[in-house]
């Protein structure tokens, strides 16, 4: 499923709830516009969080310690994004008008604070020799089991080129993924493909993905489009990349 979200009265855009809104993605996920001088405290004491900067000038500050952190946008390669567990208190400052997107949900675990810069993200390209071309995209990784084995969730981006094709070749996965996308002009567009399901997607849209449905993506030309990935860990059975398993009919394409 795909959804045209907007912000409310109060500059909040309501992703998903883990008790509300597509719960079945289990994950809580907001995008907010703040304006300079707003703060935003978060503290949980069940909930691991994290805050990724789409866009702006903003001040994280955790345990003593702050950091400015500035984007022009998304299409700007500088992720910046503080993950914490339970019972960690931080705050977030918006330093110029600026926008940003939180991902949370249960954890019973405990971990130390991270922070996330373009320097310490992973950064891959994928489709470059491969199918003319047409499958060429960015994907940055915030944490996932490698770095974050202790968190229940994975975070990151991916840099789609007009034209281009992303999340490809056709795979699935049994956890539960949500997409939420930014395009570099307004009226950008693209196609997202959720299992059977074709839909059309747009700038400030995010797409649902069910576990075991294929969900390959594709840009418009003329029209760069940016997603973040989100994904919830099953208990017992977390994301890996390993786990991401494709379609028999598209093996071929590997």
């Amino acid at each position: 499923m795909l959804e045209y979200l907007q912000f409310d009265e109060n500059n909040v855009k309501t992703v998903c709830e883990m008790d509300g809104f597509h719960a079945d993605m289990h994950m809580n996920i907001w995008v907010r516009i703040l304006q300079p001088g707003q703060k935003i405290a978060f503290c949980s004491d069940r909930l691991e969080t994290a805050v990724l900067l789409l866009a702006g000038h903003i001040r994280f500050c955790w345990d003593g310690r702050t950091e400015d952190c500035r984007r022009e946008n998304p299409f700007d390669l500088k992720p910046y994004t503080l993950h914490v567990s339970k019972n960690t208190a931080f705050e977030v400052e918006a330093v110029e008008p600026s926008r940003v997107i939180i991902q949370q949900t249960d954890n019973d675990k405990e971990f130390a604070p991270r922070f996330y810069t373009p320097e310490n993200c992973l950064y891959q390209e994928f489709g470059k020799g491969q199918w003319g071309g047409a499958g060429h995209r960015v994907v940055s990784t915030m944490f996932d089991p490698d770095n974050e084995p202790d968190s229940n969730m994975v975070l990151g981006e991916v840099f789609t080129k007009a034209g281009k094709w992303s999340s490809y070749p056709p795979h699935h996965h049994p956890q539960p993924e949500v997409y939420y996308y930014e395009f570099d002009k307004p009226q950008g567009f693209g196609a997202c493909f959720n299992g059977d399901d074709v839909y059309k997607t747009a700038d400030g849209s995010a797409c649902y993905i069910e576990p075991g449905k294929d969900h390959q993506q594709a840009a418009a030309p003329g029209y760069e489009m940016y997603y973040v990935w989100m994904i919830r860990h099953i208990d017992g059975d977390p994301w890996y990349k390993t786990t991401r398993f494709v379609t028999d009919a598209h093996q071929w394409l590997v």
